[in-house]
């Protein structure tokens, strides 16, 4: 992989899908981090399912916060691993509200550092939320950085130092949603659909996998 090569393979992309919307509905900075964190091992669609009536319930951090976890775990049940996640996005809560006045941190290193947010969860909220420049590599992006030659690795840390030095850091959002679009709409895990690919001809995967 070059940076030329990069350029067209985006170019590309971005042609046929445009700049994709975030597919997770949010109002805020508060709505936006329960929801990624609620987002793991599921699909934004099952968070958007949910996350009405959890933010109709608790609408900031501070309510959230004050929260009993049964409560909650009822409400987002349908998200999947709900013990855990409810236990995180109310300590997240009482977190944000203690150390931080209530106010969600914008600093990688202080997100990093609340119950549930991991480094991808951090990138999200930081170039979704915040317009800083961050590329999350969740599972799409790996999947993909690996198919078209970025990077050989199953670590996402890598994959994202590898699509960060090729791709220029203000297109590095865009570049997060159009591959996670595309992963979802034709290069998925199990039977990417090749032939309809916009990039199948400048793709490692697509060459060997004819």
């Amino acid at each position: 992989m070059d940076r030329a090569l990069s350029a067209r393979i985006f170019h590309l992309l971005k042609k046929h899908y445009g700049v994709p919307d975030p597919s997770l509905r949010y109002t805020g900075l508060y709505e936006l981090a329960v929801s990624v964190v609620l987002s793991a091992q599921t699909t934004d669609a099952q968070v958007n399912a949910a996350t009405p009536a959890l933010f109709a319930r608790y609408p900031d951090f501070a309510r959230l916060a004050r929260a009993r976890i049964g409560d909650v775990e009822r409400i987002i049940k349908s998200t999947g691993f709900y013990h855990n996640k409810a236990r995180n996005i109310v300590a997240l809560s009482r977190a944000v509200t203690q150390r931080h006045g209530g106010e969600l941190p914008s600093a990688r290193e202080e997100l990093t550092a609340l119950p549930g947010i991991g480094r991808k969860s951090a990138n999200v909220i930081l170039s979704i939320g915040f317009g800083v420049p961050a590329l999350a590599v969740d599972t799409h992006v790996l999947r993909i950085a690996n198919r078209l030659g970025y990077v050989e690795s199953d670590d996402p840390l890598r994959a994202e130092e590898a699509l960060t030095s090729m791709i220029p850091r203000a297109d590095w959002t865009t570049a997060h949603l159009v591959l996670i679009t595309h992963g979802r709409a034709l290069c998925a895990a199990r039977a990417p659909r090749c032939r309809e690919c916009p990039v199948r001809t400048l793709c490692a995967y697509a060459r060997n996998n004819p």
